[in-house]
């Protein structure tokens, strides 16, 4: 991103515009003005607010603690400033509170009681009991573990819970349906407990909170590691094994908002949606995830304002809560838009962590070719805006799926086209990788993904100053263009096939 800015350029830059088709040039309209205008010490302006909403409000920026109202103040006051008028939105959503640590205990033919927090977590959302009886495994278990993820069916179909089940408790191993969709059958099937176990292969072994969404169960649930769930299925091939499970927990209400901002011109029936989240995790102050894309978006929406563009099609500045309890603000918000509105929205773009220290320049990978879900129509030219001003920039990219970790979710599933650029969470950068963004090998791309560390020292100013650039070209071209973005359809894979639901695992 570039230091200086000649805003004598400006009106010969926006008159200059011309439509194309979207996603077959890297020149597309010129977009220079806005990206010189957009600079990294503007961000951090409001990276340093942000790390200050959090220290005068609990150390993080969560819907529960005085941050998240401190930032939400906050961005809501500077877009004021800038002459928009922000839309607070309101509603709430439920968490769970775990009350007592997990309890799994084989009670015989060996007395073990399995660590809470090592071998065994409860799985969230899992109701306030203690059952003990026969443990009895389902069918597709498959120990060892297959060499591919996703191998075990375990659990999914009545099929594969014996008869003999019923009034006992299941052992369900992970894998390809979701963790509530193997406690409903369970359920279905008379279990009155569940304990699921982990997959096995590698980055799949270890006991880790899922979440089986609201409502609580009504059976307790606990998930194993790989290793507690083998010696336990082992055992039960030898002889009758009887466990003890239980868990205890409630459900809270938190109140949380969406804020919306508006151009005042532009087509209101091609309007772009830009978006990122204003929650944190507990654990920290969430500076790069996703400080760094709402700062982004709110120091964009700040130049708009400053250089007087005017948009041949409305933007609209979104900025979602919830999202870290599993994209709840952007599902609220796109629920609640009626069938005009949404088909009035013509492609959104999402800015989910844009400065993680050890980054790599992933690109939403729209049209499915690099193996993974397919976007909706359009989601491929929308790919290829990015990877087209990357490579203007001789900067390289690489694909990432739409895996269901980020608010673009409540938009693919409603068959509207999305995209957006990724610096990596807490993946681990590659040999290759290396090679050619930089950076550490057999390193997490953001260290202090979710964690107390993911502070102002956190974001990488390279980082930041190239994914800042990347996304401001975008929302320029998307609202300077007069093409269409030829959004129709769902996405091959809805939310309900992804691993993730924002952070929280579900499968």
């Amino acid at each position: 991103m570039k230091r200086f800015f000649l805003l004598a350029l400006v009106a010969g830059t926006l008159a200059a515009v011309a439509a194309i088709p979207l996603g077959q040039s890297a020149v597309g309209n010129d977009s220079s003005a806005l990206r010189t205008a957009l600079t990294v010490g503007g961000i951090q302006t409001h990276l340093a607010a942000l790390q200050n909403a959090a220290n005068t409000g609990g150390g993080n920026r969560d819907e529960q603690s005085a941050g998240f109202q401190n930032t939400v103040n906050y961005v809501t006051a500077k877009l004021q400033s800038y002459g928009y008028a922000p839309v607070i939105q309101n509603f709430s959503f439920d968490v769970y509170v775990e009350d007592a640590p997990p309890v799994l205990q084989q009670l015989s033919p060996n007395a073990k009681t399995y660590a809470p927090g090592t071998d065994v977590v409860t799985m969230e959302f899992s109701g306030t009991v203690d059952r003990t009886g026969e443990l009895v495994p389902t069918n597709d278990i498959v120990i060892p573990p297959g060499a591919a993820a996703s191998t075990s069916n375990s659990g999914c179909e009545a099929a594969d819970f014996p008869t003999t089940v019923a009034g006992k408790i299941a052992l369900i191993q992970r894998g390809t349906c979701t963790f509530r969709q193997k406690v409903t059958t369970a359920q279905a099937a008379g279990a009155i407990g569940v304990v699921l176990f982990n997959e096995g292969q590698p980055g799949r072994t270890d006991a880790f909170e899922g979440t089986l969404d609201p409502p609580l169960t009504t059976i307790p649930v606990v998930m194993a590691s790989f290793a507690a769930g083998e010696e336990l299925y082992n055992a039960t091939k030898a002889g009758t094994v009887r466990v003890r499970v239980a868990t205890a927990g409630h459900i809270k209400s938190v109140p949380s908002v969406n804020i919306t901002a508006d151009t005042s011109g532009g087509r209101t029936d091609r309007t772009v949606v830009v978006g990122g989240h204003l929650d944190s995790v507990p654990a920290g102050p969430g500076i790069n995830d996703d400080g760094s894309g709402i700062s982004t978006i709110l120091e964009m929406a700040h130049q708009f304002s400053v250089l007087g563009i005017h948009p041949t099609n409305r933007v609209r500045f979104t900025f979602f809560g919830g999202e870290e309890e599993g994209l709840l603000g952007s599902e609220y918000y796109a629920a609640h838009l009626t069938a005009r509105e949404l088909k009035n929205i013509a492609v959104m773009l999402d800015y989910d962590m844009l400065a993680s220290p050890n980054f790599v320049r992933f690109v939403y990978d729209g049209d499915g070719s690099a193996g993974g879900p397919k976007g909706p129509t359009g989601s491929g030219n929308v790919e290829q805006v990015f990877n087209d001003y990357f490579a203007s920039q001789r900067l390289a990219t690489s694909p990432t799926a739409f895996d269901g970790r980020s608010d673009y979710v409540a938009f693919t599933d409603r068959g509207i086209p999305a995209g957006g650029i990724f610096a990596g969470a807490e993946g681990i950068k590659t040999t290759a990788e290396a090679a050619i963004y930089g950076g550490t090998a057999g390193v997490a791309y953001d260290p202090c993904y979710h964690a107390a560390c993911d502070d102002i020292s956190n974001p990488s100013s390279l980082a930041l100053d190239q994914f800042s650039d990347a996304a401001a070209d975008a929302v320029f071209q998307f609202a300077m263009t007069t093409s269409a973005v030829n959004g129709s359809g769902k996405a091959s894979s809805s939310s309900s096939k992804y691993d993730f639901k924002g952070s929280k695992l579900i499968r």
